[in-house]
Formats: structure tokens, C-alpha cells, sequence
């Protein structure tokens, strides 16, 4: 019975993260790889996936409660956190974000191509995986 019910929690915590990134990313695909409670790591868990913009794709600004690590797949992606440039990231290339920063840009540079990325993240358990921010 306890095997059930943390499949059923963690099928839950992944819809409900895929739910908060897709309303803030319009006609973003995401789609989830791995989804883990972290032992020995107090209230954290760990969450694999990818997204792709489709061509001129966009989010909204927004933060993560999490420590982020995104992986370039294919395509180009601009990125921007609070304080830093923004960034053009090729396919092989990454970025990082912390749970304090706020994400000002993420969207496919191109308007014909998609961009494809891995995004890994420890994050607190239970948290929205992205949270707007106005």
C-alpha cells in the first residue's frame, strides 16, 4: 500500500509541475523524465525533464524554488536571470539558476526552429515547479 501511494504522490507532484510550467511557457512541449524524493537531503527532491519551444516561443517572468541546471539539446535558447546578461545558448551548451534568482527570458531565439533542453532540478518538496512572478 505505501509502494501505491508514493506512486500515486509522485504521478500527482509531476502533473501539477508540468501544469504550472506549461502556463507559463505558450506552446511549450514538457515532457517529464524522472521525478525523485532525495534521502538524506532534508525536504528536497530531484526532477528531470525536457522542454521545447516551439519556434518563438516564450515564458513569462518567473522563478524556481529550486537549483536548476539546464542542457541544451538542440536549437537556441536565450536565457536571463535578474542581475546577469542575458545569454544565447547553443545546442552542448547550459545554464544555471538558483532558487533566489528570477527568471526574466527563456525563449527559442529562433522564429522557424525549435529548441530542445534538459532541465535538472532540486527543488523543495511540494513546491510549484515554477512560480510567476509579476
Amino acid at each position: 500500500m505505501r509502494y501505491f501511494y508514493s506512486i500515486n504522490k509522485l504521478l500527482i507532484a509531476t502533473i501539477l509541475g508540468l501544469l504550472s510550467c506549461v502556463a507559463f511557457a505558450d506552446g511549450a512541449k514538457v515532457t517529464p523524465l524522472m521525478h525523485q524524493e532525495l534521502d538524506g537531503l532534508s525536504n528536497k527532491d530531484g526532477m528531470m525533464l525536457v522542454v521545447e519551444y516551439g519556434p518563438g516561443t516564450s515564458s513569462h517572468k518567473h522563478r524556481h524554488d529550486a537549483y536548476s541546471f539546464v542542457y541544451v539539446l538542440e536549437g537556441i535558447v536565450v536565457m536571463q536571470v535578474a542581475g546577469r546578461e542575458p545569454v544565447t545558448l547553443e545546442a552542448g551548451e547550459t545554464f544555471y539558476e538558483s532558487p533566489h534568482d528570477v527568471h526574466l527570458i527563456s525563449k527559442n531565439a529562433s522564429n522557424t526552429e525549435t529548441a530542445k533542453f534538459v532541465v535538472f532540478s532540486v527543488k523543495e518538496k511540494d513546491s510549484p515547479l515554477v512560480i510567476p512572478v509579476r
